[in-house]
């Protein structure tokens, strides 16, 4: 196991982490280790695709499951040349 040292930490910070901790019912330094696995796991596995995200959005005015947009991945947009 690694230690990390965090110098010059405003007291507010420290004050509201404490109180954090206490609502989770962990230490201080149990709730910053947690803190620092949640920000360091791999975004792609809990983000969901645009189309996604955008489906689920419009779900509440009638867009039923199926009818969502499929995502556009690896597409090369062709630019005009207007030079000619």
């Amino acid at each position: 196991m690694s230690q990390l040292i965090v110098r010059n930490l405003e007291t507010e910070i420290k004050t509201k982490l404490q109180r954090r901790a206490k609502r989770h019912g962990r230490s201080m330094e149990e709730e910053v280790r947690e803190i620092l696995r949640d920000a360091t796991k791999d975004e792609r596995t809990k983000r969901k695709g645009l189309g996604t995200r955008i489906a689920a959005r419009f779900r509440k005015f009638g867009l039923k499951k199926g009818e969502e947009f499929t995502e556009l991945r690896d597409i090369r947009l062709q630019v005009p040349d207007f030079d000619d």
